[in-house]
């Protein structure tokens, strides 16, 4: 038994569940064909293992023939939607840079402003 997760996708499992559950599509598309053909013989069994494993999938406990959970959702975009929280991450961390900057520009400013023309010897004083 792998610990890690499927490489099938829990919503197409899901879909192929409800819609064709009795007949264990399921199960062949997680490639259980052993008990895929049990379930297209007794019609998910009354019903009763077909409702078992809906709620099972839905909930994200069915695991494949490998015995790895089939947890994804789309598998596929796991990968690129990890490379696109890396960069959404990094680019947060350059905006945080660039407003820090622009808070101590402003805290210079400001104290320039509040020191007034009577504290700083200007060049025109006598």
């Amino acid at each position: 038994m792998d610990s890690g997760p499927s490489d099938k996708s829990r919503a197409v499992a899901l879909a192929l569940a409800v819609v064709l559950g009795v007949f264990g599509a399921h199960r062949f598309y997680a490639g259980k064909a052993g008990s895929g053909i049990l379930m297209l013989c007794t019609l998910g069994g009354l019903g009763i293992w077909y409702l078992y494993d809906v709620i099972l999938i839905a909930g994200g406990s069915f695991r494949d023939a490998h015995g790895r959970l089939v947890s994804r959702w789309d598998p596929e975009d796991v990968q690129e939607s990890s490379h696109l929280l890396h960069a959404a991450l990094d680019e947060i961390d350059v905006l945080r840079q660039e407003v820090g900057e622009l808070s101590e520009r402003l805290d210079f400013t400001e104290r320039l402003l509040t020191r007034g023309p009577d504290a700083g010897g200007s060049p025109s004083d006598p």
